[in-house]
């Protein structure tokens, strides 16, 4: 089992290094490209629970795709992914409304605002490219923090609306983050962990959907195919993380989903 995942990790990086690519709407890779990348994101979503967007969007990043159109394709499979695992969370009582109502309406405003702001630099690749890929960067970097060190609970968030507008921007603009944001935050600052996930994943539905909207409205978007493609290599992968997670330690997976997604991020940034 390790070496399976090692071996797949390490695939993923190749495949984050093999391209040089000029980004475009659809990049460079082809169907069996695209399949690949939504394998190994669904497997590593269904082995730790967490890094779906981040993983996506470093691979389809460093496959040539631009990034307006990685933010417009990784939002339109997590309004399905998030709906779902959402509408499961919701019917099970694991979500407390109060607190979807306050990460819901910043998070919103905050995705319409990123999402206004990546189509105001989309003829400026070669600046939001690598600041996108920093953001993934700290992110990989918390994954790797969470995986090596037990969260300390401090003292409990009441102010909810700059955490969810933050979370929305920077995930509308980088193509992924609000789960690892949000509820790193406030498991973190004591909030029960059961309820935090349930509604984080659920309001993440909605972030998803309008941040999409928004840009496939204002920039346009015809390559669906990449989202087809995507989707079929999810569903192949997705019976192998719950698997893995069964057989490997999730602080393991944890630290070389973290490695991967670093080590292809500055790849990204400096060459």
């Amino acid at each position: 089992m390790y070496v399976f995942l090692f071996v797949l990790l390490v695939a993923a990086v190749c495949l984050g290094n093999y391209f040089s690519p000029v980004a475009s709407e659809s990049g460079n890779t082809g169907k069996w490209g695209y399949m690949f990348i939504g394998f190994i994101a669904e497997v590593v979503n269904g082995t730790i629970g967490m890094a779906y967007g981040v993983t996506t969007t470093t691979l389809l990043l460093a496959s040539g795709v631009a990034p307006a159109f990685t933010v417009i394709i990784v939002h339109i499979l997590e309004v399905f992914t998030a709906g779902a695992t959402g509408l499961i969370h919701f019917r099970m009582g694991n979500v407390n409304k109060k607190l979807f109502k306050n990460l819901l309406i910043p998070g919103i405003i905050g995705a319409i605002i990123g999402a206004y702001v990546l189509y105001s630099l989309k003829d400026y690749i070669h600046i939001i490219k690598p600041i996108i890929s920093g953001y993934i960067l700290i992110l990989g970097v918390i994954i790797l923090y969470r995986a090596v060190r037990k969260i300390a609970k401090g003292k409990k968030i009441k102010y909810l609306y700059p955490l969810g507008f933050i979370a929305g921007f920077l995930d509308s603009i980088g193509g992924g983050g609000w789960g690892t944001i949000v509820s790193t935050t406030l498991i973190a600052g004591g909030r029960n962990a059961r309820y935090t996930i349930g509604s984080v994943i659920l309001s993440r539905f909605f972030v998803a959907l309008v941040s999409s909207a928004t840009l496939i409205t204002l920039i346009g978007f015809t390559n669906w195919y990449v989202v087809a493609w995507l989707v079929a290599g999810g569903l192949a992968g997705s019976p192998i993380g719950p698997y893995l997670a069964k057989h490997i330690p999730v602080k393991i997976t944890m630290v070389l989903v973290a490695i991967a997604v670093i080590l292809i991020s500055l790849k990204q940034i400096f060459f």
